[in-house]
């Protein structure tokens, strides 16, 4: 089964005020891409995404409620973050299966070709 995760990119502490508790030293903006890993594969993706909590109040604070100021800080933020590239890198499960695949492609190819004969 496929998991996916993300890490975290970039938290960044935010001076405006919260929209839920209207305190200005509590917000904080996190920035995250997605990782993806299973029994054959690791890849980072171009995925990411944001999250805003604020620590005074304990709240996450999600876009429907986010001022024009807040907007304006995140758009300059996601400008600001550089994602790690994408990556693929296959796991050692998955090169068994390749080598075992190719061995037994080569067999069957040398049997129906009369270079082996049972």
């Amino acid at each position: 089964m496929k998991q996916q995760n993300y890490f975290t990119l970039k938290e960044v502490q935010l001076n405006n005020n919260c929209p839920e508790c209207y305190s200005n030293t509590g917000l904080e903006l996190t920035f995250k891409q997605r990782f993806v890993e299973n029994a054959f594969y690791k890849a980072i993706t171009e995925e990411t995404k944001n999250e805003m909590h604020c620590k005074t109040c304990n709240t996450n604070i999600f876009p429907v409620s986010w001022t024009n100021d807040i907007e304006q800080v995140v758009a300059y933020q996601e400008r600001a973050i550089q994602p790690k590239s994408k990556s693929f890198k296959l796991k050692k499960m998955a090169w068994f299966v390749i080598i075992a695949d190719a061995i037994l492609l080569i067999v069957i190819l040398l049997f129906a070709f009369g270079v082996f004969k049972f």
